[in-house]
């Protein structure tokens, strides 16, 4: 029996704190990786263009109206009714406008409540019929500097 006595005396006894040395260390790691990455992140600034107005106006110009519907219409020069024109019949209407004369420039006006989708495949159908000027037209307003 002196055996057993003497192996639990030189039994451990249970640690009661914990060693925050590690920790510590992770901590300090992550506080100097967050330091040098900090200046590294840009904020997402963006620089719109901003509108001027042209010095001489086109004297022909097609008018491609996309309305709060996503429904298209064409106005051409003194036109005051635009008429209505399906997606896939666009080009074809607007190269019968230009009559020939790719100069002619395209531009294409929506409601601010349209989808950004609608506007970039009516540019899309026209860019690959092979119409050269398209444009988009913007409202002047105030400018802010």
């Amino acid at each position: 029996m002196p055996a057993m006595s003497s192996r639990s005396g030189s039994r451990r006894r249970t640690m009661n704190e914990i060693n925050m040395v590690p920790f510590i260390d992770v901590m300090l790691v992550l506080l100097i990786i967050f330091m040098v990455s900090a200046p590294l992140i840009t904020t997402g600034v963006v620089d719109l263009p901003s509108v001027g107005t042209s010095k001489q106006q086109p004297t022909h110009v097609i008018q491609v109206v996309v309305g709060k519907d996503e429904q298209l219409k064409i106005k051409l020069d003194g036109d005051q009714d635009p008429q209505p024109v399906p997606l896939k019949a666009l080009a074809a209407r607007v190269k019968d406008a230009q009559a020939g004369d790719a100069n002619t420039p395209v531009v294409i006006s929506a409601d601010r409540n349209v989808k950004y989708e609608a506007v970039v495949k009516t540019m899309d159908v026209l860019q690959r019929a092979g119409i050269q000027r398209v444009g988009l037209s913007v409202k002047n307003g105030p400018s802010d500097s």
